[in-house]
């Protein structure tokens, strides 16, 4: 891998010319592994450009042809999973294990865009007025910008960049800076499947990037995922600029326990849900809401479970990995000390962890913190660590008050063996997401993923048919071919008869 990883413009890997890079680490061993370049207008423009210059082609590309590239993709794909999943480890930290159930969640979502021409379908209307037709049609936009996380660094993309290719569009994809190799290894996939050039853009990059992006005329939708502020500020600055935005913001996602649920199944679920990825997914459950009695015996079966865990390299066999970066770490260390501060039981303290790995990598341990109030931040902020906040209610409506006074609506999860108690939950919940006896509600290819509230920026989620519609446009064709109809001057608004 080479020691500046670059742009992919034009169906090759640039550097660029801006001089400027970023440095990126193994967070598994703190050791600087290569640098990134980083955009400047002029790599901006020629990304856009690029993407510009190949939309005609792309657009009136049969759909047949569309379709096999896809299908292309999706082996090729599917036979580099393994290798594929060595550079998310190795640049994100997540285990391997993880990575790999990563890439086969975005693979769903590729071979779901396999299949869109049922959704690009129009309708058409014979004689809707005398010798009168209409029809309908959906079309590309044109040039699209991915602007993904480094939490997801193959999933997120795959969550929009097969939809808009599928449906006809170029897009440009902006990567995160912290773990920038995996999206040079999907263009280079690409390639390989016979997509033309240009047709897919990865432009590393910062915020001179992202802004590039958000201003240039020639792009004409953004699909982010990020932080709540900042898709906030995509969404607004994209927006101004007439552009069609999706921006996924943070999360707080609360996992709700019964009384009446099963103890082991709901202390795995917390656990799994809680702690893969060391907590850093958009999906993560952070706060876990016990009801009633259930609390304690719940509280010492998760600690159980977690003090169990390994910590450590994902890439020997370990439970959880490190943080991305060693700000991120002392960040998530410093929520602990707060909550601590705070008044919070410190259950199991991460920060103690002593982890399977060389060098002096960016590693905080399963976090267990009790008795956690709504006004802590430890509650209050997105954390994206391995921290789970437990919460204690007394009755379901309490807990239901909670989840819908929070600010975050993503993902929730309530875990129960009342039917009638589950069936409330999914209708009273103000959450785009809801999971039953699932802690991690991520919804399959074929329905949307989004969130509510603080969560979700713009009206439209991702994937599914919503992702179809996002990347296309509607239009309405309204035909006549005269063969002794009406003619003549008639100044009043047209009817339908």
């Amino acid at each position: 891998m080479s020691s500046i990883v670059g742009h992919w413009i034009d169906g090759t890997e640039v550097t660029g010319d801006s001089g400027r890079t970023s440095d990126v680490f193994d967070p598994a061993t703190g050791k600087l592994a290569r640098r990134v370049a980083l955009a400047g207008p002029d790599e901006v423009e020629r990304a856009v450009a690029a993407a510009s210059a190949a939309f005609p082609g792309w657009r009136d590309t049969a759909l047949a042809r569309r379709t096999r590239v896809l299908f292309a993709f999706r082996q090729l794909l599917d036979e580099s999973a393994d290798a594929l999943a060595e550079i998310i480890t190795a640049e994100h930290g997540k285990v391997l294990s993880d990575a790999r159930g990563e890439i086969a969640r975005g693979l769903e979502v590729v071979e779901f865009a396999c299949g869109i021409g049922h959704l690009l379908k129009g309708g058409h209307t014979e004689n809707a007025s005398t010798g009168v037709d209409v029809h309908s049609l959906r079309q590309p936009l044109g040039p699209v910008a991915v602007i993904s996380p480094f939490n997801f660094p193959v999933m997120v993309p795959l969550w929009f960049v097969p939809v808009a290719i599928a449906a006809g569009d170029t897009v440009v994809l902006k990567p995160s800076e912290k773990d920038p190799s995996a999206a040079l290894f999907l263009a280079e996939l690409w390639r390989k499947a016979g997509l033309p050039d240009g047709v897919f853009t990865v432009l590393q990059g910062d915020k001179v990037a992202v802004d590039g992006l958000l201003d240039h005329p020639a792009i004409k939708a953004v699909s982010f995922v990020g932080s709540t502020p900042v898709a906030k500020y995509v969404h607004q600055r994209a927006s101004a600029a007439g552009k069609r935005v999706q921006a996924l913001g943070g999360a707080k996602n609360h996992m709700v326990v019964l009384p009446d649920a099963d103890l082991d199944l709901a202390a795995d679920a917390a656990i799994n849900a809680g702690f893969g990825s060391a907590g850093e997914r958009c999906m993560a459950i952070s706060a876990l809401v016990a009801v009633g009695p259930i609390a304690d015996p719940l509280v010492a079966a998760i600690a159980d479970r977690a003090r169990a865990l390994r910590t450590g390299d994902g890439r020997r066999g370990c439970d959880m990995g490190p943080l991305v970066t060693a700000e991120h770490r002392d960040k998530v260390a410093g929520y602990i000390a707060a909550g601590a501060d705070a008044g919070a039981t410190v259950v199991l303290d991460g920060r103690d962890v002593v982890p399977d790995a060389d060098g002096s990598g960016f590693f905080v341990g399963p976090t267990v913190l009790d008795h956690v109030t709504p006004d802590m931040s430890v509650y209050t902020d997105e954390i994206f660590g391995p921290v789970l906040s437990v919460v204690r209610v007394d009755t379901y409506a309490d807990a239901v008050a909670l989840v819908n006074a929070n600010r975050y609506g993503n993902g929730t999860a309530i875990f129960t063996r009342d039917g009638g108690a589950a069936r409330r939950f999914e209708n009273e919940i103000e959450v785009g997401m809801v999971g039953i006896n699932v802690p991690i509600p991520v919804p399959v290819s074929y329905y949307s993923f989004g969130g509510w509230k603080d969560s979700l920026f713009g009206d439209t989620h991702a994937h599914g048919a919503e992702g179809v519609h996002f990347f296309t446009r509607g239009k309405v064709v309204t035909s006549r071919w005269h063969d002794g109809g009406p003619r003549g001057v008639d100044l009043g608004f047209p009817r339908n008869d």
